[in-house]
């Protein structure tokens, strides 16, 4: 993987053309459970002084009505983005009241999971679909499941950096193809080699005991309302927090597009007994979409994705395979309740340099062996992460994460090397250097510190989570909203409010129809 990356790094640098990957995009989507002032799930409606949640450019619910989704523009800089998301949460506290908004992937503490609200967005077909989907993840896989949280990192890189891969890989394709395909050897690398991001940033080494109620687990005891295990990196990322055997059976490890799109087309038109038992539609009511391996393509979860835009209508599928893949969906990020946004700027320099390194590294397929491996490795990082001595499945063997992680921060140095060049300072390196000494020490790791925390002042994980979480709403609004900020979210409110009303004024089809339609796309 090293050659490869050197390799083209070199030839950027060389050709005068490594100053192209100064244009790359980012956006951040970021989650979190609005809790009320002792910490309890809120059971109130989505805030009307935060607008409609159907139709608000950047401001929704995700599975739960109270799970509060933050999505920034795209930027050119991080640094926007990341400033963008901070103005949101100082929007959004104006209008939460007294209600806090968890700092923490794994949710609040959760006595009864019939008290866990189901997002809706209105009478439109669109906002019903949008509700039947969230009804049908209810029955598949329980409504606990809707209450994690996480952040997105949406990456992509500048338009005029393709032309110049392409010339420089000597390749014939159509620039889309070309531009699908070279997104595709980015996630590939990602999937192998992404398990150093949930070693570097995973932050839910511990929940709530409620989560698991009624569940059985492998979990250790912390103390008498939390759960733990002691070298884990991300619960959230675990078997607990999405079990699917359904969806294991699909083995999609992302080789090609068509192959992608086509594994999660059939997957959404493969009826699945355990789902048919739970059946459509009973005494007039939705119980889900379908009674397939999957209603949607979203209900697919993975920690990357490629995405495309969609036209108002479209499926995502059907945008992907008509127009390409447009940017990528980093899902793997868990909320680190240790920072104010859950994400600091350090990281997302980590970030951009990563995944660049991924994009430039060897393009080499994933077989069914590898397939396995990747599972694998993903399951004792998420749970051993830490574990000294870990050993990570390899080729026919093993290796040592130390090792192979070295590896992997050796070639991100190499792109963080580059990208300082443009910016002339040394930002990307410096956060290379300091994923570095998380390798080689792995208390410095934000799971380490969390844990570490907990048993210094012998907290439950839901004490800590509220207690950061104040502590958090106090820090962002300290600096208050520009007075132009504040009347550009005001304005968002209003028209999001006008624009469900339009909407639903305008739907022609009975909700039958609609899905139908939508569904035969």
């Amino acid at each position: 993987m090293s050659a490869a990356l050197q390799k083209q790094l070199d030839q950027l640098v060389r050709n005068g053309q490594a100053a192209l990957l100064k244009g790359i995009l980012h956006g951040i989507e970021k989650e979190g459970l609005r809790v009320d002032a002792q910490g309890q799930l809120s059971q109130t409606e989505h805030p009307s002084g935060l607008g409609a949640a159907l139709t608000h450019s950047y401001i929704t619910t995700d599975y739960s009505e109270a799970l509060l989704e933050y999505i920034t523009p795209v930027f050119k800089r991080s640094e926007d983005a990341l400033e963008f998301l901070a103005d949101l949460h100082r929007f959004g506290y104006g209008a939460l009241g007294d209600e806090l908004l968890w700092c923490t992937s794994m949710p609040c503490d959760i006595p009864n999971e019939e008290d866990i609200p189901i997002a809706r967005y209105g009478s439109s077909n669109v906002g019903q679909l949008k509700h039947v989907y969230r009804t049908g993840l209810k029955y598949r896989y329980g409504k606990m499941m809707q209450t994690i949280a996480g952040i997105h990192y949406n990456f992509s890189l500048p338009e005029a950096l393709w032309p110049a891969l392409q010339e420089l890989q000597q390749n014939k394709d159509s620039l889309r193809d070309f531009k699908s395909a070279q997104y595709f050897r980015l996630i590939r690398n990602f999937r192998r080699h992404g398990w150093i991001l949930l070693y570097l940033f995973g932050a839910s080494p511990a929940l709530c005991s409620s989560f698991l109620k009624g569940r059985s687990h492998q979990l250790e005891t912390l103390n008498e309302d939390t759960l733990y295990l002691p070298y884990a990196t991300s619960l959230r990322m675990s078997d607990l927090g999405y079990s699917n055997k359904a969806q294991s059976s699909l083995g999609i490890c992302f080789n090609h597009l068509d192959t992608y799109t086509a594994s999660l087309h059939q997957a959404i038109h493969t009826p699945y007994a355990r789902y048919a038992a739970i059946g459509l539609k009973v005494d007039g009511e939705y119980r889900q979409l379908n009674t397939s391996v999957l209603q949607i393509e979203n209900e697919y979860y993975s920690d990357i994705r490629p995405k495309r835009v969609a036209h108002s209508g479209e499926k995502p599928l059907h945008a992907l395979q008509t127009r390409g893949v447009e940017y990528v969906e980093i899902r793997n990020t868990d909320i680190n309740p240790l920072l104010p946004l859950g994400i600091d700027q350090q990281q997302a320099d980590f970030m951009d340099a990563f995944l660049i390194s991924c994009l430039l590294a060897e393009d080499a397929l994933i077989d069914d062996d590898e397939c396995e491996r990747i599972t694998e490795n993903l399951k004792r990082i998420v749970t051993r992460g830490r574990e000294p001595g870990l050993m990570l499945q390899f080729g026919e063997g093993e290796r040592s994460l130390a090792q192979w992680g070295a590896e992997i921060l050796d070639m991100v140095s190499q792109t963080a090397a580059v990208l300082d060049r443009n910016e002339h300072g040394n930002v990307y390196t410096q956060a290379a250097t300091a994923q570095r000494q998380k390798l080689d020490n792995p208390d410095l790791t934000p799971s380490a510190q969390i844990l570490a925390q907990l048993r210094e002042y012998k907290l439950s994980h839901c004490a800590f989570s509220l207690a950061q979480s104040r502590a958090h709403r106090e820090t962002l609004l300290q600096a208050p909203l520009s007075e132009e900020r504040q009347a550009y979210f005001n304005e968002l409110v209003h028209k999001s409010v006008k624009d469900q009303t339009r909407i639903e004024t305008e739907d022609q089809l009975d909700f039958d129809q609609y899905l139908a339609s939508y569904l035969a796309q």
